[in-house]
């Protein structure tokens, strides 16, 4: 599978094998459009596959135990282009606590849905989901059980896309990013069984 991803903004210092990508990040790298802080930031490193599969989920695990300065991030991620991409990871704040959350960028504006965690979490499990143009985005602790962070439609989402892994430092920072267990499974995230759609 890993040689079948390709790089968006390669990075100076990685290594890759069959079974495991490792990023060192370099400072002032991230993804952000807009919304609030009024930037626009697109020079993270990412490493994706493409596919025009419409019901399918990607699982990866992260390591990053090194991550100490603000913002120091490591997750998954569909980038399409500048202004539409999702990501997931999380992010190092400062020593009491990280944020675990989720971006969704639609048509160059970015938005932010996060939780605090306790620094002692070093690694991560995710589960990135498709169901044609909707999107599903899990976390574990442990790669068994999974917990829903968020729900989404991309609206540039349909048809091919690019999907994988990224990692970065936003501020002055550098820290390695360990990724391994990356997996392509049949689409975990059931149909809805509920209120039906209207008509």
């Amino acid at each position: 599978m890993i040689e079948k991803m390709k790089w968006v903004h390669e990075p100076k210092d990685y290594k890759m094998t069959e079974t495991q990508i490792e990023i060192v990040t370099e400072p002032h790298t991230d993804l952000w459009q807009k919304t609030y802080y009024h930037f626009s930031n697109d020079n993270a490193p990412v490493l994706q596959m493409e596919t025009e599969e419409k019901f399918f989920s990607f699982v990866v695990k992260t390591d990053f135990e090194e991550s100490h300065h603000r913002f120091d991030q490591c997750g998954i991620v569909m980038y399409l282009d500048t202004e539409n991409w999702l990501k997931a990871s999380i992010e190092y704040e400062n020593k009491n606590f990280q944020h675990l959350g989720s971006v969704v960028t639609n048509q160059g504006y970015s938005d932010w849905a996060t939780t605090e965690i306790s620094t002692d979490v070093k690694t991560m499990w995710y589960r990135f989901s498709r169901r044609e143009d909707d999107y599903c985005i899990e976390n574990s602790i442990d790669g068994i059980t999974f917990k829903q962070m968020r729900i989404c439609h991309m609206k540039e989402g349909g048809g091919k896309i690019r999907f994988g892994i990224y990692a970065c430092s936003p501020e002055e920072s550098s820290f390695r990013a360990i990724f391994t267990n990356l997996q392509v499974l049949e689409c975990q995230w059931m149909p809805h069984d509920g209120q039906q759609p209207d008509d």
